[in-house]
């Protein structure tokens, strides 16, 4: 499990008041937590995890960190925690395995059915047991099924957690057997302040526009060292040479000097800029970029040609995750950026 401290993040504190005001044991037994990405939703799953498995609870329902159980959570261990992603990569695969896995970006059948013994043998500690599925979407449909199945007449001392961006996506049945807590986009000065008091600064609400004001990404961002990485690509946005083939390989550079920083986010950014460019020309906005230097001469630009350029760059981002040769994509990409940024005729 991967940690974000909440204490001081207060855009979800009326979801916590409400899902918990009532007190642990009226807790429902299938929770489904919805919204778009990067507002929380994991973080929040896993300290409800975290409570649902302590052993020490405090007066303030918060996990006390120090009991047996909050220790085997935070290594990973706890035998009455099981965690459900996509692809499935186990441990104890080889790489062979792992890089036949990788990518399918789906849960299968065998994912779930391995939760069956789980969920009917007694718990380890005589206590609650919890399952926790991230991007639950991601299921396909024998294991939404399988899945169903056992959401039907869990015991009572079982809860599972599901997690979703994208909840239209799963079976009406299991939205039905779960209660929905729907989560929106923070207010942006509180999440700034969170950023900021995470380490961000006055960079804080900077990050959080250009993220579409999630602040569980920005946070990823910083924990990945993604920042400077993004702060590079936007110097190449806002003052590009006129080269495609030389702003090409500063990607290239770019991309071979962090592994983390990935081709799609690469893409992402360079589509964001141009649609910024845009609204920019047409309403004096932009809704990424609030942030950053603004380029000269936006008003010379041809919006028409640059909504072109945006919508074009969506075919870059299908195959960004597998270009057949990446310094031949990056310089495909860059006559397509620089191309959209010439002077109205």
């Amino acid at each position: 499990m991967q940690h974000f401290d909440l204490t001081h993040a207060e855009w979800n504190r009326t979801i916590r008041e409400q899902l918990l005001g009532q007190g642990i044991e009226k807790l429902p037994h299938a929770i489904l937590l919805t919204g778009p990405a990067g507002v929380g939703k994991t973080a929040f799953s896993e300290n409800l995890a975290a409570l649902l498995l302590c052993e020490s609870i405090t007066s303030e329902l918060v996990p006390c960190g120090r009991c047996q159980a909050c220790r085997w959570l935070e290594t990973g261990n706890h035998p009455d925690f099981r965690q459900v992603a996509p692809d499935g990569d186990d441990e104890e695969d080889g790489p062979a395995e792992k890089a036949r896995k990788r990518g399918s970006g789906i849960i299968r059948i065998d994912q779930i059915r391995e939760l069956e013994a789980f969920v009917f043998v007694g718990s380890h500690r005589n206590g609650n047991r919890v399952i926790l599925v991230t991007e639950a979407e991601a299921m396909n449909v024998p294991a939404a099924n399988a899945l169903l199945k056992i959401l039907e007449e869990p015991p009572s001392s079982v809860y599972f957690i599901l997690i979703s961006s994208r909840s239209k996506s799963l079976l009406p049945t299991i939205r039905s057997r779960c209660r929905v807590i729907p989560f929106g986009t923070p207010d942006a000065a509180a999440a700034a302040t969170w950023l900021a008091n995470a380490g961000l600064g006055k960079q804080a609400a900077r990050y959080l526009k250009l993220a579409g004001g999630a602040p569980m990404r920005v946070a990823r961002w910083k924990d990945q060292g993604q920042l400077a990485p993004i702060d590079a690509l936007m110097d190449s946005l806002i003052k590009p040479p006129a080269d495609p083939i030389v702003l090409a390989g500063r990607w290239d550079s770019l991309l071979k000097g962090n592994g983390a920083f990935q081709m799609e986010s690469l893409v992402e950014g360079v589509q964001r800029w141009l649609f910024d460019l845009a609204q920019e020309h047409m309403a004096a906005e932009t809704r990424y970029h609030g942030g950053w230097p603004r380029p000269n001469g936006v008003k010379d630009l041809n919006p028409v040609t640059l909504l072109a350029a945006w919508r074009e760059i969506i075919q870059f981002r299908r195959s960004a995750n597998h270009p057949l040769n990446q310094l031949l994509f990056l310089e495909s990409l860059a006559a397509h950026f620089l191309r959209a940024l010439r002077p109205a005729a």
